[in-house]
């Protein structure tokens, strides 16, 4: 299901730009103007439930930490579990960890080794929005390390200029909301 121009305009105008956070020269995409506003989280997340519930889906992986609050209520739309996708020393069990880089220096993301039960699970991965695509990748790498089947990788936004997507979708297709 597309997502009609009303709702995409609903969605869009409903995230707010922050200049210059959090250092100067970057404009912030802070969706929670979108998370407080009804009409358009609705359209979001009835959007994404159209457009996933025919995938077959065993989870839904969130990154840390908005692609929590995207991916968690989208489980739960789909009657399907859940797994977050963490910075590294956030989880409690067992973990397998990814370093990447940042313009200023590395990071990690982890997940838990027995974050999928199932065998071969189905995984939509999801995080608010995709820059540089160095967090996503590696998140992306992580689902694929412990024997998941990454489907698909969907973000809110996608800043198009910055080409995270396309480091990314060596992984899965992507699928972008907006694309900015």
């Amino acid at each position: 299901m597309s997502l009609t121009q009303e709702n995409r305009d609903l969605i869009f105008n409903s995230i707010r730009d922050i200049k210059d956070f959090p250092k100067e020269g970057i404009v912030f995409k802070d969706i929670t103007t979108l998370l407080n506003n009804k009409e358009a989280y609705q359209a979001l997340m009835n959007h994404l439930e159209e457009r996933y519930k025919s995938y077959d889906l065993d989870y839904v992986a969130g990154i840390d930490s908005r692609g929590f609050i995207f991916g968690a209520a989208l489980a739960d739309r789909l009657n399907i579990g859940f797994v977050p996708v963490r910075k590294k020393g956030k989880l409690p069990g067992t973990t397998v960890c990814e370093k990447y880089e940042l313009e200023y220096g590395f990071d990690e993301v982890e997940i838990h080794l027995d974050a999928f039960p199932k065998k071969n699970a189905r995984v939509l991965m999801i995080d608010d929005l995709i820059a540089t695509g160095g967090t996503a990748n590696a998140a992306a790498k992580l689902i694929k390390h412990v024997d998941a089947n990454l489907v698909e990788v969907c973000f809110l936004l996608n800043l198009k200029f910055l080409k995270g997507d396309k480091k990314v979708s060596e992984h899965a297709p992507v699928y972008s909301v907006l694309d900015i």
